[in-house]
């Protein structure tokens, strides 16, 4: 069983991110953003101070509406790093608005952040994280891997017998839908 499948039975926090979140297919471009950004959050802590700053981040983030977070300007800034809800990191926050002002490009050359994905679908770990750290700021390995199996790009988020595995095969992620063979 994976080692988050057993983690998250029963804890207040893990378990309704794992049965709701983790590894079900996202195309919504403001939890696209939110994901990113929580990823990006995470670095260097615990997920689960993520998970219970989870709603004050969507707060400040307003909603994680990708159109308002790439236009902060310094005053959002500011008020972003004065609030005690959220991580106060500047690099994150900086990482968090200009990855939103990528994300509203991609609207021009792909149709939006999920058909960018779609469109570079299959890749492996290795290329993903190239291509986002050519793409976005602050997107390592770790943050790339977890954003794309949270989203549902990359497998591993659930083991086979876990009840919440079956319920993402039957939305066939897009991981399910790379060539045979493709993930060995």
């Amino acid at each position: 069983m994976n080692w988050y499948c057993d983690a998250a039975k029963g804890h207040p926090w893990h378990e309704p991110y794992h049965d709701t979140d983790y590894g079900f297919p996202v195309a919504d471009e403001s939890v696209l953003l939110e994901r990113l950004a929580l990823e990006i959050n995470q670095a260097g802590l615990s997920w689960l101070t993520i998970l219970k700053k989870r709603e004050a981040f969507y707060a400040a983030f307003e909603g994680f509406e990708v159109d308002r977070v790439a236009a902060f300007g310094e005053a959002d800034r500011a008020r972003l790093l004065a609030d005690a809800g959220i991580i106060r990191n500047r690099l994150k926050v900086d990482a968090v608005i200009h990855n939103a002002g990528c994300i509203r490009d991609m609207r021009a050359s792909h149709g939006g952040f999920h058909a960018w994905l779609v469109a570079h679908h299959p890749l492996r770990k290795e290329d993903w994280v190239k291509l986002f750290k050519k793409t976005f700021r602050f997107t390592g390995g770790e943050i790339t891997g977890e954003f794309l199996m949270s989203t549902g790009y990359l497998p591993g988020t659930h083991s086979p017998d876990c009840p919440v595995h079956a319920e993402i095969a039957a939305l066939e992620p897009p991981w399910m839908q790379a060539p045979a063979g493709f993930w060995e």
